[in-house]
């Protein structure tokens, strides 16, 4: 049976449409899709429901940008005792109910980041690239957890302090970790970071999740 050029053209568009259907239906279907969706786009208790990465990323880069601002005067015990508290309402405002992060918390995320893309890694029918990224992509989130605490326990040590010098000395050090909780360190020094333990940070996360995204072939 012969057809026309318009029932040609419209078989091919529908022939189309049925294919992207499927391919949207296989990947609602991927459990190990769901949980990149959790770390990189949206996840139902983040402020406006973004992703557990972008969070991560929003918090700590106010962490950061907060104790640079405490280190401006390091003479002025007040003012970074101010700072410390608002680097630690990024870090987690379960400590501290106000203060300029988006009250979800970098530690709470980057945690939920380790916890949801190893659910993606061990989901039925999870690729091999998942795998192999979702370990990057955990052991990053896990290294920016410890810089966090490590981070909460030097801000504790600033507001503890009565001389200024004692807290500037924690400050100090505050920022070298606040900075890496993105960026994270060549602790190997072998001139660059990779994502292993002790290494890796949220860029390094970042990294990662979207090489894994790739792989998928998820838009």
């Amino acid at each position: 049976m012969r057809m026309t050029a318009g029932a040609t053209v419209f078989a091919l568009a529908l022939g189309g449409l049925f294919a992207a259907s499927t391919a949207s239906a296989q990947q609602a279907a991927n459990p190990a899709h769901t949980h990149i969706g959790h770390v990189l786009t949206s996840f139902r208790d983040t402020p406006n429901q973004q992703g557990l990465l972008p969070t991560a990323l929003t918090e700590a880069r106010t962490a950061a940008q907060h104790a640079g601002l405490a280190n401006r005067d390091p003479a002025n015990l007040n003012a970074m005792k101010l700072h410390a508290g608002h680097v630690l309402h990024a870090l987690d405002p379960s400590q501290i109910e106000q203060g300029p992060g988006a009250g979800y918390g970098l530690k709470k995320a980057a945690q939920a980041v380790a916890q949801h893309i190893t659910l993606a890694s061990n989901a039925e029918g999870a690729s091999q690239n998942v795998k192999t990224h979702a370990n990057h992509v955990a052991t990053s989130a896990n290294n920016t957890v410890a810089r966090a605490d490590k981070a909460i326990e030097l801000v504790k040590q600033i507001q503890a302090a009565t001389e200024a010098g004692a807290a500037a000395t924690a400050l100090k050090e505050l920022v070298t970790v606040t900075e890496q909780l993105v960026a994270g360190l060549d602790a190997n020094s072998d001139g660059q970071v990779g994502w292993q333990e002790g290494e890796g940070g949220l860029a390094a996360a970042e990294q990662h999740m979207n090489l894994m995204k790739q792989g998928e072939g998820l838009p």
